[in-house]
């Protein structure tokens, strides 16, 4: 066995400089980031930020979907008799509404509800001192509720510790979107967002014109089954025997068996129409009134919770001035600015929290140090 020589190589001179692992870390974070790309809610947002939805889209795409399907049933089977035997002008009066009902939909699903940021640290610390009024040294946490006059009523305001912020007036945290909205309504999963301040015109709109799209078509298909049946048939006999004024539809009834379509439009709208009547003539009522759902369902405003609670601050006393200022005020801006750019200080942070790391040749000396100061020592064999 010979002895073989080496000399030691200290295991840091492998390692990558300070100053190359700098440069590589500032190369990482010169890409401006937006403020949506840390938002801390349970948020998705989409086009870099234009389009906000909640993180669990509920039955989104099943409420567009039956809108979709239903109109295009009415389109392709009842419109082509009912334009025949009455006039051009459903058809047109369907496509409005249908256009107006998807527009409100989507409008409702995208445009952020009026969520309120969150207190930075400075701000929760400011809100945390000024608890202790008593000269007292000793740690305090910060109260439940807060009091503040609003048109000579008194009106309580809750703490979000997730927030860390007294919640304005008709403010409430959602625990599905993990926000604090402003006038928030509800949660409505079949628009997957929250209802309020700055969504709700379009909730309601959505609505009121769903419903009078829903009692259109129906009863243009009851007028389709009537004119149909007065000639002493069936609306698939009819149908099947006219191949050459309806052949989409002749091929569709020969490959389903005489499956109607327009008992499948009737169905839809029968069991939907009283559900989206009542919903609309509850919304009325709280626009009317100037209230919220969350505020109706837990009864805010009402006598049974005492005198001195009863009567609602926020109203006019005027059916049409409260309809005027819910629907028809100025929209409100987003205080979320979530296509802003983070300051400098707060986009180093957040890179160093997901974004930072060391350069892949690094990563793999390091792992690898150990074994290369042995084989460096254990290189010479006899």
């Amino acid at each position: 066995m010979k002895k073989c020589e080496y000399q030691q190589i200290d295991p840091r001179a492998l390692t990558v400089s300070p100053s190359s692992a700098q440069n590589h870390t500032e190369k990482k974070v010169q890409r401006p980031r937006r403020k949506w790309e840390v938002f801390p809610g349970k948020n998705r947002f989409f086009c870099d930020g234009r389009i906000i939805l909640a993180r669990q889209s509920g039955v989104l795409p099943l409420t567009l979907g039956l809108i979709v399907v239903t109109c295009g049933l009415f389109f392709a089977f009842d419109c082509p008799f009912l334009v025949e035997h009455l006039t051009v002008f459903i058809p047109v009066i369907g496509a409005v509404l249908f256009v107006f009902v998807v527009f409100s939909l989507l409008r409702t699903s995208f445009t952020d509800p009026g969520i309120l940021p969150r207190a930075t640290p400075d701000e929760a610390a400011d809100i945390e001192k000024q608890i202790d009024t008593s000269g007292s040294s000793t740690y305090r946490p910060p109260p439940r509720t807060k009091e503040i006059l609003i048109n000579q009523q008194v009106v309580k305001l809750k703490y979000c510790f997730t927030c860390k912020m007294f919640r304005p007036p008709r403010t409430s945290h959602c625990s599905l979107c993990d926000n604090c909205v402003e006038r928030f309504d509800h949660h409505c999963p079949w628009v997957g967002n929250c209802v309020g301040k700055r969504n709700y015109r379009f909730f309601y709109s959505f609505i009121i014109s769903l419903s009078f799209l829903t009692s259109f078509i129906f009863g243009c298909v009851i007028t389709h089954i009537t004119l149909r049946s007065q000639a002493g048939k069936s609306l698939v006999q009819a149908i099947q025997e006219s191949p050459a004024r309806y052949p989409f539809v002749h091929t569709l009834l020969s490959c389903l068996d005489s499956f109607s379509f327009t008992v499948v439009e009737l169905v839809i709208c029968f069991f939907s129409i009283w559900s989206i009547l009542g919903l609309s003539g509850f919304h009325t009522y709280l626009v009317a009134s100037n209230l919220t759902t969350n505020e109706d369902i837990k009864g805010s405003w009402s006598s049974k919770r005492g005198a001195e609670e009863s009567g609602n601050p926020y109203t006019y006393n005027s059916i049409l001035t409260n309809c005027c200022a819910t629907l028809c005020g100025p929209m409100p801006p987003s205080l979320i600015d979530r296509r802003g750019f983070l300051p400098p200080d707060e986009a180093m942070s957040a890179a160093s929290a997901s974004e930072i790391e060391l350069p892949p040749f690094a990563a793999k000396n390091d792992a690898h140090m150990e074994d290369n100061c042995q084989d460096l020592a254990l290189s010479c064999t006899a």
